[in-house]
């Protein structure tokens, strides 16, 4: 981001170089590489993602690996290592759906359960964004040289993975060389939050960067973990 503005920092944290900066200014330099066909893998960096992908660390740092940061513990986390926090908290839900709807390009959605992905497709198409393609987590990953494939042959120009961490990083690293998309994101959740599997927390809770805590409430046995022990592992790794 060489004429970005003076927001635009990037802070090591965990062994990850995370960039922060005000969303419209990601927004324009990933339309500005997806319209060379610039490759960019963009992932989004919060304390599940540093915990879970650790073993990842050397292969996201390389060239075209933009790793954004999300959420309360990556702001904490920067304050204390850093003495300084992030311009905006670049939250994948919140960015992914205006950004695919201003890309005007081909998006093939990849993740979550049999029928969650066609549901978040007729949402982000309503918002303007144009989905060429999906498939699902589970039996549609199966073979993974039919689906590179079918992405390839979908003609899609985005490729969004919302399959958890570590796996979705995992998947992206190593087909990414055979995937004609030239920007692959790691979305997490999107996919269910967009179908209204996964109920999102208010506006006011969100506002207040409390939405970790809501999940928590809404899902608290496979969330516990995250938010307990998990937090402990992912203050070690940025502050050791």
């Amino acid at each position: 981001m060489r004429n970005a503005s003076a927001q635009v920092v990037h802070l090591r944290l965990g062994g990850y170089p995370v960039l922060g900066c005000p969303a419209p200014t990601l927004a324009a330099h990933l339309l500005r590489r997806l319209e060379r066909g610039r490759p960019t893998l963009l992932l989004f960096a919060n304390t599940n993602f540093v915990v879970q992908c650790a073993a990842l660390r050397s292969r996201l740092g390389r060239r075209g690996v933009l790793i954004a940061n999300d959420g309360l513990g990556m702001e904490i986390a920067a304050r204390l290592v850093h003495r300084r926090g992030f311009p905006a908290n670049l939250n994948g839900t919140d960015f992914l759906p205006p950004l695919l709807a201003a890309a005007r390009a081909p998006v093939f959605l990849l993740g979550s359960r049999p029928g969650v992905a066609e549901r978040a497709a007729g949402r982000l198409a309503a918002s303007g964004a144009e989905v060429a393609g999906t498939c699902d987590g589970y039996a549609g990953m199966a073979d993974n040289a039919a689906l590179v494939a079918a992405i390839n042959a979908s003609g899609a120009r985005i490729l969004v993975a919302a399959l958890g961490n570590p796996l979705q990083e995992r998947w992206l690293l190593e087909h990414r060389a055979e995937l004609a998309a030239p920007l692959l994101i790691g979305a997490g959740a999107l996919l269910d939050f967009l179908a209204a599997e996964v109920p999102r927390a208010p506006t006011w809770v969100r506002r207040a960067r409390l939405e970790w805590l809501y999940r928590l409430a809404q899902e608290p046995r496979r969330l516990a973990r995250r938010y307990t022990l998990d937090i402990v592992t992912f203050l070690r790794l940025c502050l050791g």
